[in-house]
């Protein structure tokens, strides 16, 4: 099979394509505002350069271009909300991630709505079915971009795909995907964490050893597994 040596860049496909709703603190001067009436209102910018980066704590990163207007609003406040965003919702993700919100209201002009958070100030988008609010624990200015960690304060997700043992079932809410410059809706699904190794029904076990915080019972739960699976 011939292949090609290819140029340093981010190939790193397929990434999540969020919607990053920030907003500057209640009295802080929005400088960059060019129309007055936007100023102090909350802006969303689409963000693909995001993931999840520890479990324990909870925390995530997202990385943007310093002249982007929003950047200076979490740069100063401290806190942003992740949106996912669906097939419902990839005009709108487009739209955020290539208009300026100095010069328009996002919110207004995408139909969105903003989402009270529990946590912080900046508000989440109400369409989007899991808002995740974060708080600024580190600026790493990298190049291109600045990268924010940050923690993860609370979680908001939509009553609508609870099922009747208030199991969230998240992927079933159409989520979108970015990949080398086109979204995409997330796909068949080809197997459950965990199952190329667990056999005879023993997904539940594996999981429970692989998660498991104590050492030695984890040992003897990776024994129990293995010799029932024989």
């Amino acid at each position: 099979m011939a292949k090609q040596y290819f140029k340093p860049g981010n190939m790193l496909y397929p990434l999540p394509a969020v919607m990053v709703s920030c907003q500057y603190p209640a009295g802080k001067e929005d400088v960059l505002c060019t129309n007055p009436d936007l100023a102090g209102k909350p802006n969303i910018i689409t963000v693909a350069w995001a993931g999840t980066i520890c479990t324990n704590p909870p925390m995530l990163s997202i990385s943007v271009r310093p002249e982007r207007y929003s950047y200076h609003m979490i740069e100063t406040s401290g806190e942003f909300v992740v949106n996912l965003t669906t097939e419902q919702l990839v005009r709108a993700t487009d739209f955020c991630g290539v208009r300026s919100g100095k010069d328009i209201d996002k919110f207004k002009e995408m139909h969105l709505t903003p989402l009270p958070s529990k946590e912080i100030s900046a508000p989440g988008i109400a369409e989007s079915p899991v808002n995740i609010e974060c708080k600024v624990r580190e600026i790493k200015p990298l190049g291109s971009h600045t990268m924010f960690l940050a923690d993860v304060v609370n979680v908001t997700v939509d009553d609508a795909f609870f099922d009747e043992k208030n199991t969230f079932h998240l992927n079933n809410t159409g989520l979108v995907t970015y990949s080398h410059g086109a979204y995409f809706l997330l796909g068949k699904k080809l197997g459950t964490f965990g199952y190329s190794v667990a056999r005879n029904g023993n997904n539940l076990r594996f999981l429970a050893f692989l998660f498991c915080k104590d050492t030695d019972a984890s040992i003897t739960a990776y024994f129990l597994l293995h010799i029932s699976a024989v």
